[in-house]
């Protein structure tokens, strides 16, 4: 009887702590979006033992940077999105301790000892050996598995949404790099032409053929652009340092992005956007944001339902040495508590998420068109620039040089086509890298590239 008992206890035991083995999956990365899909973004390995061991070796140009240089090194050093994937990293392991099962609790009893009489010593102790196991009832682990599940995938989503925000800052910051560069080149040409008319102004002057005021006027002309150009340069310096914030560089080590600014994007019908809209990473999210309210609701609601506790074991009695099974099982009574504020408060956030999806669509749609009025605007005053404005200020600027040198036209007139001439190719500028930057809005809002939008249209 003895061997049966131990030998039932130890199937008890065995049964108790043998746990299901569970290992971390691999990552389910979400599948990206098409904007983008082409980089390679920063993933940290499974069960590292600290970011240390992650630390990337991707070199910093020191030379020239392009554009396919900067979206691969912000992509893979970007401190935010790494900051993305390490949380996904940890909703990973909290899928995993989801699964698990309870711990079983191993309980040892001895009675009838250290007392008087008989029961002094141990003659008359009565030892129990009991297992407790936690019996989870209305399918909380199933519940409890899903709600992990969902949270994984939202963290999934929540780093596809950083990683392209990743990718349309840095396009963006890019561009502001590139227009910084050219007003500098604009502004530094400016300074070399205001040398040349405050030369030709004052051989005039010495010549008896002009006034002073005309050489003061030029001097002054000549101070405000050197002015513009220190500012233009200091801007330069902010744009770069902007940039090369995106892949974390705490100062710049290139020397000059190389790009073209007047590179564009063919834009499609504004309504073929507003169907592309589905594809939003923001709406896509939002789908998964709603199965994981309904997720907890459906937790909340298994948590009405008590657990149970079952416990087994063997009971030794010194006086006769004699053992015996012993069995018992608690069930808490649900007569106060049945999980009724939890499960109204999911209620409450699940209607609340309802409308926030509601109101993300709203705000989506007020965006595109926001940014579809920022697209035509800029093209269609790049392209007014670039085949009226300029050529014209050109002409009349080189036209009214070559009549100031040969004595036709006094200073003013050069000064009022040279200023003519610089606005207009600032505005350019401009409207180049505003163009620029709105298409990058606009992509990164839809997801995907606004090329391969028209070409599918």
């Amino acid at each position: 009887m003895k061997r049966k008992c131990l030998t039932a206890l130890a199937v008890v035991l065995g049964l108790g702590f043998s746990g299901v083995s569970v290992s971390l999956a691999d990552s389910s990365w979400p599948r990206p979006h098409l904007l983008g899909k082409e980089y390679t973004s920063f993933r940290p390995p499974e069960q590292s033992a600290s970011p240390d061991s992650t630390s990337l070796q991707l070199v910093e140009p020191s030379g020239v940077v392009t554009l396919h240089q900067a979206l691969t090194l912000a992509l893979m050093k970007n401190p935010e999105l790494t900051a993305f994937s390490w949380e996904l990293r940890a909703t990973e392991a909290q899928s995993l301790q989801a699964r698990l099962l309870p711990n079983p609790e191993l309980e040892v009893e001895v009675e009838n000892f250290g007392g008087t009489g008989s029961f002094g010593g141990l003659d008359e102790a009565e030892t129990t050996v009991h297992l407790g196991q936690l019996v989870e009832l209305g399918g909380k682990r199933s519940k409890r598995k899903r709600a992990a599940t969902v949270e994984q995938d939202l963290a999934g989503w929540d780093y596809e949404i950083q990683r392209i925000q990743v990718f349309t800052e840095t396009s963006k910051a890019f561009v502001d790099v590139l227009a910084a560069q050219q007003r500098l080149a604009l502004n530094q040409d400016f300074v070399g032409l205001a040398q040349q008319v405050l030369e030709v102004v004052s051989e005039r002057v010495r010549a008896g053929k002009g006034s002073p005021i005309e050489e003061i006027k030029a001097g002054v002309s000549l101070s405000s652009r050197l002015i513009e150009r220190d500012r233009a340069e200091n801007e330069l310096t902010a744009a770069r340092e902007v940039l090369a914030a995106t892949w974390g560089g705490r100062a710049p080590t290139f020397t000059e992005a190389q790009g073209d600014l007047e590179r564009s994007s063919e834009i499609p019908p504004l309504e073929v956007l507003r169907e592309r809209m589905a594809r939003n990473p923001e709406a896509d999210r939002w789908v998964v944001e709603m199965d994981s309210h309904r997720a907890s609701l459906a937790m909340e609601k298994a948590r009405r339902f008590p657990d149970v506790t079952l416990r087994g074991g063997v009971r030794h009695y010194n006086p006769t040495d004699d053992w015996a099974f012993v069995a018992g099982i608690a069930v808490p009574i649900p007569l106060f508590d049945r999980n009724q504020g939890a499960t109204l408060e999911a209620k409450y956030r699940l209607i609340k998420a309802e409308e926030q999806r509601r109101a993300l669509q709203v705000r989506v749609q007020t965006s595109l068109i926001r940014i579809y009025q920022r697209l035509t605007a800029a093209r269609s005053e790049a392209i007014s620039l670039r085949n009226d404005v300029l050529p014209g200020a050109r002409r009349a600027f080189e036209a009214t040089g070559e009549g100031f040198r040969q004595g036709k036209f006094g200073y003013l007139d050069v000064l009022d086509t040279q200023r003519i001439y610089f606005e207009a190719q600032a505005r350019y500028i401009e409207a180049l890298a505003d163009l620029q930057k709105a298409i990058a809005d606009a992509e990164g809002l839809l997801g995907e590239p606004l090329d391969e939008i028209a070409n599918s249209a």
